[in-house]
């Protein structure tokens, strides 16, 4: 007999902070609850930027017990962000925290790496986007400056499936997340045993890929005690938030256009197969896996980031705004007086960021910001440009004229942004949901618990329980 309302628990790491949130299925609606929030800020040791893990996992352990006394939720799901990592001894204990890949460390990595095996070599087997902070050049680091560390590894496992196996005891590593690694074959979809010894890695260091929406264990007996839970499956959902939010795009399209919008920005569609043409090469784009073996044809974007930072420096220094305060002093100023490039590397790394916007401009002879508002706009204004030229070189990628495009995540709750990047695009925007992330999360649990047919019929459901804001051109 189908459970009347089967109730799944989400854990969503995100930039600043991460969640625990308790999906209800409920007919053909999804209802939300938070249950536990708590802080996901990098701690600083010996000058390395690391993920606060004990705390995380405490945290998530709060959560898991929060969630219990709330509900009585079928299986656990976690996502996170990409690229980042754990290594396992003989004895399964972790070697090292996992550093954040905001570390310095990987700064002029990418060459090194190049020169040794190719850049077009690793484009044509991977398919990925070259970012400083790809996994496979965190671990060509530890190769070429912590040998000792790497000899000691006995196992790989990125940040979704470290979070699992603590939970679990089970390692394995989930393909949407194995996929931001730089390692995974484009065409075969499993690791690249190639490409993974001509960078001198030991390939017996990689786990099975699997799929997501499979069992990656069960809650071990120890913490069930601890939390005086029962146990229940932890599944294998989408691990790359970014692919757990595609699938919840609210789309009857086989394959709408996207972009899911928080820390990052990340723009593109699905496909059926990757794209490996020079042209996607020299454009930098990203062919990452998303649920059903389906490609992620992506790039990535600085996204809010930049307004983050901004108004943490602007409450540092005594002036404290929310985001929609922020919006709507943008709102008011001159559109396109400033422009940056968003994805100049002066804005990766934090601190000093409204400073970085105007050195940045005033080096390129548009003066200077002279308030909190012209420097948010600039900000606004400036990711609307960005988004028309990527769906323009998207589109001439694809061979698709898309005639919409979906906002989802946080940046949807952003309408200045919204209606400039509906005006600089020419076509309609559809903003929502702002949860995309949990509830591509909640949907795969719920398809593998078998409370879903498939993930068409996931984003209709998603579909009628948000609303959906348009934004005409």
């Amino acid at each position: 007999m189908t459970k009347r309302n089967p109730t799944v628990l989400c854990f969503d790491f995100g930039a600043t902070s991460a969640r625990g949130m308790l999906c209800t299925l409920k007919g053909n609606k999804i209802e939300l609850s938070e249950v536990h929030r708590f802080d996901n800020t990098p701690v600083k040791k010996d000058g390395v930027l690391y993920w606060d893990l004990d705390t995380l996992f405490a945290e998530m352990k709060t959560g898991i017990k929060k969630a219990a006394e709330t509900a009585d939720f079928d299986s656990i799901g976690i996502d996170t962000w990409g690229v980042d990592f754990a290594l396992l001894d003989e004895n399964d204990n972790i070697i090292e925290k996992p550093v954040h890949y905001r570390d310095t460390r990987t700064d002029g990595i990418m060459d090194e790496v190049f020169a040794k095996v190719g850049k077009q070599y690793m484009y044509d087997r991977t398919g990925i986007q070259f970012m400083q902070f790809n996994t496979v050049f965190q671990l060509y680091y530890l190769k070429t400056r912590k040998p000792e560390l790497l000899a000691r590894a006995k196992k790989f496992v990125m940040m979704p499936n470290l979070f699992s196996f603590l939970l679990t005891g089970k390692v394995s590593c989930e393909k949407s997340i194995a996929s931001t690694s730089h390692m995974l074959n484009a065409k075969s979809g499993e690791w690249d045993r190639e490409l993974i010894e001509k960078v001198g890695l030991d390939f017996s260091l990689f786990p099975e890929i699997v799929k997501s929406g499979t069992v990656n264990g069960y809650v071990k007996e120890d913490i069930c005690r601890e939390l005086n839970i029962k146990s229940v499956p932890v599944f294998n959902v989408c691990g790359h938030d970014t692919a757990s939010a595609v699938a919840a795009v609210p789309s009857n399209k086989e394959y709408p256009a996207y972009i899911s919008c928080g820390t990052w920005s990340l723009l593109g569609t699905e496909l059926e197969s990757p794209v490996l043409t020079r042209e996607s090469f020299e454009l930098n784009y990203t062919n990452e896996s998303g649920y059903n073996d389906t490609i992620r044809y992506l790039k990535n974007i600085m996204g809010l980031w930049i307004i983050n930072e901004c108004r943490r420096n602007w409450r540092d220094g005594g002036t404290s705004l929310s985001y929609a305060e922020i919006m709507e002093l943008a709102r008011k100023e001159e559109k396109d007086k400033f422009i940056i490039d968003v994805d100049d590397d002066a804005f990766l790394k934090p601190e000093r960021m409204p400073e970085k916007i105007s050195d940045y401009l005033f080096s390129r002879g548009q003066g200077r910001p002279a308030s909190v508002a012209q420097t948010a706009r600039c900000v606004y204004d400036s990711l609307a440009k960005k988004y028309s030229e990527e769906i323009e070189k998207l589109e001439l990628l694809t061979g698709r004229k898309f005639d919409c495009l979906h906002i989802i995540g946080g940046g949807c709750n952003a309408d200045l942004l919204c209606r400039e990047t509906a005006r600089e695009c020419g076509i309609p925007v559809y903003a929502g949901p702002s949860e995309a992330t949990v509830l591509g999360n909640a949907a795969v649990q719920l398809i593998a618990g078998g409370y879903l047919k498939n993930i068409s019929q996931a984003r209709e459901v998603i579909k009628d329980s948000f609303d959906i804001k348009v934004y005409n051109p």
